[in-house]
């Protein structure tokens, strides 16, 4: 069976794209630091019936990243990594010139510097498979200008431009940056609490990273609403 390491999947969109690919029959490693939801994602994943292995911990930390690799190795392999830990640098958002400089530097080290190092561990096991793929979770922050989001936006232009160069440099890869679009997350809500408008649930944006599975587009960057439309 293909195997995925995907992080941040206690909750949100990585449990729903965990629970969609554990009903595909991959077999999973999922990551997120609070031990008690990830527990509880990885129960009722494993109920698909797939071998899943839950690694609570800190991408930030190269051991811990070393782990999920060498989990997914016991499991048979990377056919494909989701980069969607997220940190915000600030909770709620606040504008450049009161974003805590220590925030930023949490926002780049989770979502730019560690994601890049899970890839640098993955790189071996996902060149060996036979349609090994990475998915960068970004955000229309990345390329839209909107204030408060200057902050997580910076990085997440940083992990776009990432992926962009990882594309070129493993051709053999697929890469893709996928912003998904407004959902219903805990991170959205601690960005902006006061803002409480309809969302969609994390498990309807799910079927546009399946449709990148299952067509293999180019690597490049894409639009989650963009990809359901084309459906």
């Amino acid at each position: 069976m293909p195997v995925a390491i995907i992080t941040g999947a206690s909750k949100g969109l990585g449990r729903a794209l965990a629970e969609a690919l554990a009903a595909r029959g991959w077999d999973l490693v999922l990551d997120a630091r609070g031990a008690d939801a990830l527990t509880a994602a990885a129960t009722a994943v494993a109920g698909y019936g797939t071998r899943v292995e839950a690694l609570p911990g800190d991408v930030t930390d190269a051991g811990h990243r070393a782990g999920l690799v060498a989990a997914a190795w016991r499991l048979g392999g990377v056919d494909l990594l989701v980069n969607n830990a997220s940190a915000l640098g600030a909770e709620p958002l606040v504008r450049l010139a009161e974003l805590p400089l220590e925030g930023l530097r949490r926002a780049l080290e989770v979502n730019v510097v560690a994601a890049l190092g899970l890839v640098q561990e993955a790189l071996p096991l996902l060149r060996e498979s036979p349609a090994g793929a990475v998915v960068a979770v970004s955000s229309d922050a990345a390329a839209e200008a909107y204030e408060t989001w200057g902050g997580y936006g910076a990085s997440k232009a940083a992990l776009d431009q990432l992926a962009a160069v990882l594309a070129e440099e493993e051709p053999r890869l697929r890469v893709w940056a996928v912003d998904p679009g407004d959902m219903a997350t805990e991170l959205y809500a601690a960005a902006v609490p006061d803002d409480d408008g309809p969302r969609p649930e994390p498990a309807r944006v799910v079927p546009a990273f399946l449709r990148l599975l299952d067509e293999r587009p180019a690597s490049g960057r894409y639009g989650a609403p963009s990809l359901l439309e084309g459906r």
